[in-house]
């Protein structure tokens, strides 16, 4: 896994995920949305635009630390993402990760673990505070690229986070327990 992460700009922090970082995001309330874009694979640029067009994103909304740490979700073991999504198999896990200066999230990161291929990603991402999360995915004509603050704080995501540890939906017992630890640290504060 390392080694397709660093040629796409990212050094993998190992065991350094915080204890609070939220273990998924779904149905937040649409007024959270607080940015995003689109770019058609029509674009001949489309790459570069994605690549300009994250960056700018995650800076503006506060994705990056000062260290410009943050989280990204990838497959539980050595699964690109790719294979992730045609085994569909258990959740994803976040991993604490630095951008290097020389970075190709949409490209040679979209090609092995942060997607399908080149110009297709599939991956979230996750402020170490919780502050804000990312998603970075493909569409039927394009790809889109969208922030959503304080998904910790969403009724909609704690809702949708009871859920899961009440289902056992992705069949992953492991993720499962994540969760229902997650939110019983949460109500403990």
């Amino acid at each position: 896994m390392l080694g397709p992460l660093l040629r796409a700009g990212l050094e993998v922090i190992p065991d350094a995920v915080p204890a609070s970082a939220i273990p998924h995001v779904l149905g937040y309330e649409r007024e959270r949305h607080v940015g995003g874009f689109f770019v058609e694979y029509e674009d001949p640029r489309l790459v570069q635009r994605l690549n300009d067009g994250w960056y700018d994103l995650a800076v503006s909304v506060g994705l990056l630390d000062e260290n410009r740490e943050f989280l990204v979700m990838l497959p539980r073991g050595t699964r690109t993402a790719a294979e992730d999504r045609r085994l569909r198999h258990g959740m994803r896990v976040w991993h604490r990760v630095r951008l290097l200066e020389r970075w190709d999230l949409m490209g040679a990161g979209a090609a092995s673990f942060l997607g399908m291929r080149a110009g297709h990603p599939g991956f979230a991402m996750l402020a170490l505070d919780n502050g804000v999360w990312l998603l970075a995915d493909t569409y039927e004509s394009g790809v889109g690229v969208y922030a959503v603050r304080d998904p910790a704080g969403s009724p909609g995501v704690l809702r949708g986070l009871e859920w899961l540890a009440g289902e056992d939906v992705y069949r992953d017992r492991a993720f499962r327990r994540e969760v229902t630890a997650w939110l019983e640290q949460r109500r403990q504060r």
